[in-house]
C-alpha cells in the first residue's frame, strides 16, 4: 500500500509540474530553461561541498541538443529502496528534502527547487547514470516516468554520477541554453564556494566546441579582483579580506574590497551562495563598517572634527567590494529573494568590517591616507 501511495503522489507532482512549469522554474521562456540548469547543477555542487562527489561539477551542453553534468571521484552511495543492490540512479531523481535544501552548508546555484526530480518531469528525455563498486548503472525516463527499469549496463572504472536530459519542447518556448549565461552563473559559485571547480564545455555544432573552467583558492578575494579588472585598470590592486563565523547570526561571512581609483561604485552581496541583487543587511553592514573604520581614523589623525563624519552611504567612490554570507536561517524579503532581512547581520557585518579595516589601515599608513583623504574629500563635496 505504502509503494501505491508513492507512486501516486509522485504521478500528480509530475502531471503538477508539467500544466504549470513557471511555478518550479519561473517560465518556460530562456530564464526558466536555465533555471532547470542550474537546480541540476546545485544538486551536484552540495554534493561536492559536502565531500559526497568528487571536487568537480563539469556541465556539457551536448551536440543533440542535451545537457549532461556529471561529477567524478571518490563518492557515497546513492540508496533507493528497491534499486538492485541499494546503489541507483533513480534516487538522484527522488528530489531533495527540505530540510537537506536548508543551511549555510547549501549553495543556491538556483532557486530553492526539487534539484533533478523537475528537470526530469520537464525534459522530453533523462539518463541517470551512477558509477559505483566497478559498476556501471543506468535508467532512462521519458518526461518523468521510467522507460525501464535501472540496468547494470557494463564495468566501471572509478565512481560518480551523470544526468542527461534533453529540456522538453512542448514545455519550453526554447531549448537553447545561453552558454555565457551559464558560464557567468557557474564562475560565480566557484567564487563563492572557495576551492570548488565548475566547468562548461559547449559541443552545438552551431557555435563550435569552447569550454571554459573556473577554481579560484581565495574565493570572494579573487572575485573582487576579477571585477576590479573587469574595469580596465590596469595595476596591482591591494585587495583587503577576511572571514568570520559569528554564532550572533547563525552563520559565516567572507568579505573582500578595493578602492581604485575614483569610479562608481561595484558592490555585490551574496546569501547562501544566492545573488541578493536588492542589497540587504549584510550590505548595509558593509557601508557601516567602512565608514565606521574611515570616521575613527580620520578623528585619531585629526582629519576630522566635530560632527561632520562622512555617512554610509558617502564612501563608495572607487570601491569594488563582495559581500558573501553563508547563514543557517536566511530570511529573504520579497518574492523573488534578492534582498536580504537577518536583522542581526548587519550589526555582525559592520563589527567585522571596521576591525579588520581599521587593522589593515594601521598597517598600511600610506595607502589608508589615500584611500580615508579621497572619501573625505568626496563626502565634503557632496
Amino acid at each position: 500500500m505504502r509503494g501505491d501511495a508513492v507512486g501516486i503522489e509522485a504521478l500528480e507532482l509530475r502531471e503538477a509540474m508539467r500544466k504549470r512549469p513557471g511555478m518550479w522554474i519561473g517560465s518556460t521562456g530562456e530564464r526558466g530553461l536555465h533555471e532547470l540548469v542550474f537546480q541540476v547543477v546545485g544538486w551536484f555542487v552540495n554534493r561536492v561541498l559536502a565531500g559526497r562527489e568528487g571536487g568537480s561539477v563539469d556541465v556539457t551542453l551536448t551536440h543533440c541538443g542535451g545537457v549532461r553534468v556529471a561529477a567524478y571521484g571518490p563518492a557515497d552511495p546513492l540508496v533507493i529502496d528497491g534499486d538492485i543492490g541499494g546503489h541507483g540512479p533513480a534516487a538522484l531523481l527522488a528530489g531533495t528534502p527540505a530540510a537537506e535544501r536548508a543551511g549555510r552548508h547549501i549553495a543556491h546555484v538556483g532557486h530553492d527547487g526539487p534539484g533533478p526530480f523537475v528537470a526530469n518531469v520537464l525534459s522530453s528525455r533523462l539518463t541517470a547514470e551512477v558509477r559505483h563498486g566497478g559498476t556501471r548503472r543506468v535508467q532512462e525516463y521519458a518526461r518523468g516516468a521510467a522507460a525501464a527499469r535501472p540496468a547494470a549496463t557494463g564495468p566501471a572504472t572509478g565512481s560518480g554520477t551523470v544526468v542527461a536530459f534533453w529540456p522538453d519542447s512542448e514545455v519550453f518556448d526554447t531549448t537553447w541554453c545561453s552558454f555565457a549565461v551559464l558560464a557567468e552563473r557557474f564562475r560565480q559559485v566557484a567564487f563563492l564556494n572557495r576551492g570548488l571547480r565548475t566547468s562548461l564545455t559547449d559541443e552545438r555544432p552551431a557555435v563550435g566546441a569552447r569550454a571554459v573552467s573556473f577554481r579560484f583558492p581565495d574565493g570572494v578575494r579573487d572575485f573582487v579582483a576579477a571585477l576590479d579588472a573587469e574595469t580596465g585598470t590596469f595595476h596591482d590592486p591591494e585587495v583587503i579580506g577576511f572571514e568570520r563565523e559569528d554564532p550572533r547570526m547563525a552563520g559565516t561571512m567572507e568579505v573582500a574590497l578595493l578602492w581604485s581609483g575614483s569610479r562608481p561604485e561595484s558592490v555585490r552581496g551574496f546569501a547562501n551562495s544566492r545573488a541578493t541583487r536588492q542589497g540587504g543587511t549584510h550590505l548595509d553592514g558593509l557601508r557601516d563598517g567602512v565608514a565606521a573604520a574611515v570616521t575613527a581614523y580620520a578623528r585619531e589623525r585629526g582629519l576630522l572634527t566635530g560632527d561632520n563624519a562622512p555617512r554610509a552611504d558617502r564612501i563608495d567612490d572607487g570601491l569594488t567590494a563582495v559581500v558573501s554570507v553563508k547563514l543557517d536561517h536566511p530570511e529573504f524579503l520579497g518574492a523573488t529573494h534578492e534582498l536580504l532581512g537577518n536583522a542581526e547581520v548587519r550589526g555582525c557585518v559592520a563589527e567585522a568590517v571596521r576591525e579588520h579595516l581599521g587593522s589593515w589601515f594601521e598597517g598600511q599608513p600610506e595607502h589608508a591616507a589615500q584611500i580615508v583623504g579621497r572619501i573625505l574629500r568626496t563626502a565634503h563635496r557632496d
